[in-house]
């Protein structure tokens, strides 16, 4: 379900802009998962990147250092076209690392590379291995009034987004849905290849409960049969009787409703809240996503469907531009915040012919 199609949560969009003018205009910057331990044979560096994607970075990493890709580690991927700040680890049994002026060097055309930081850890650096990401996006050729954007700036401050899956995780026009029921159909598809669409399968079938619970006006409220995720984790609980306690902890973000990521057995939430999910995924197409994922023996799993940004800020650096700060937690997308604000285009997306990533 591409951006365009999903409703907003507080109601008609209060701006047109666009962004990525420039590279520096969609500034991310990883947030350290844990400490690097100051002994092993992983030297860890965090990089800040431009014109350049992971991959290239990793690819470019292997071969200052003399080893297979398989002995580069990265926690999130990150997108070519923005100035990015991510850690890397390098696997120098040996611990003896070429010269980093080598490394910078490398890179070509556009794309540059800088260390930042390096320091020596006990193991590979794992996916998912991040805290989350700092975000600084500029935009530009900003169109709507100062004080509706205001307002809708305090919303987004006050009440958190709903936590879409962005259009980066379902590929160019969507794609990624339709290569998934192909898959699901019979097609052979790469292993790698495998992963990516069972995610967009289950992106999928998210973004429609979620899109009910927006029509709903329901989406950071509680629904009878509720299942509750602790913010920061992945931990649930629930279903339970509704109480001031839980009002509390609601008001304090220190709970979010949660929606299912789709999968083999029963769904965990019950009553009201379940009968909804059920029908937002009953649809011909939905069943045969549910069944793919099913047969693919992925578990019923949970994800939040309330995302607060952190340190949430804005200032105007010009009558139309507008500079927009905030950190997410991992696997969140900044582009959900985008939406609630209105239509947000990309400069020169139509000559790249992609559609980028989001950091994660």
């Amino acid at each position: 379900m591409s951006g365009s199609a999903l409703p907003n949560a507080f109601g008609t969009p209060v701006l047109e802009s666009v962004m990525r003018a420039t590279p520096e205009d969609f500034r991310v910057d990883e947030l350290d998962g844990f400490q690097a331990h100051g002994e092993g044979e992983h030297l860890l560096l965090t990089i800040e990147k431009r014109g350049l994607n992971t991959t290239d970075v990793a690819r470019r990493l292997a071969r200052w250092a003399g080893i297979g890709e398989v002995g580069i580690g990265y926690a999130g991927m990150k997108d070519r076209h923005a100035v990015t700040t991510q850690r890397f680890s390098v696997h120098l049994p040996k611990r003896v690392a070429p010269a980093l002026e080598a490394l910078q060097e490398s890179a070509s055309g556009e794309g540059t590379l800088k260390v930042v930081h390096q320091h020596w850890h006990n193991r590979k650096l794992p996916r998912g291995a991040l805290a989350g990401n700092r975000f600084t996006l500029t935009l530009r050729q900003v169109r709507g009034e100062r004080e509706a954007i205001a307002a809708r700036l305090q919303q987004i401050a006050q009440r958190g987004i709903p936590n879409w899956f962005g259009e980066q995780r379902f590929g160019r026009g969507g794609g990624n849905v339709a290569q998934a029921l192909a898959m699901f159909a019979g097609r052979r598809v790469k292993r790698e290849q495998r992963s990516m669409l069972l995610s967009a399968a289950r992106s999928q079938l998210f973004n429609q409960v979620l899109t009910r619970r927006v029509e709903a006006g329901c989406w950071d409220q509680p629904m009878e049969g509720e299942v509750w995720m602790l913010a920061g984790s992945r931990s649930v609980f629930g279903p339970e009787a509704w109480s001031e306690a839980l009002a509390e902890r609601l008001a304090s973000f220190d709970i979010h409703p949660s929606g299912p990521l789709w999968g083999e057995g029963e769904l965990r939430s019950a009553h009201a809240c379940a009968a909804l999910e059920l029908d937002a995924v009953s649809d011909a197409a939905s069943l045969k996503l549910r069944q793919g994922l099913e047969q693919a023996e992925l578990k019923q799993e949970r994800r939040a469907l309330r995302l607060r940004p952190e340190q949430f800020a804005w200032q105007w650096l010009a009558e139309d531009v507008l500079e927009l700060r905030f950190a997410l937690p991992p696997g969140a997308y900044a582009t959900a915040v985008l939406h609630e604000l209105g239509q947000v285009g990309e400069a020169g997306r139509d000559e790249r012919g992609e559609a980028q990533a989001d950091a994660r």
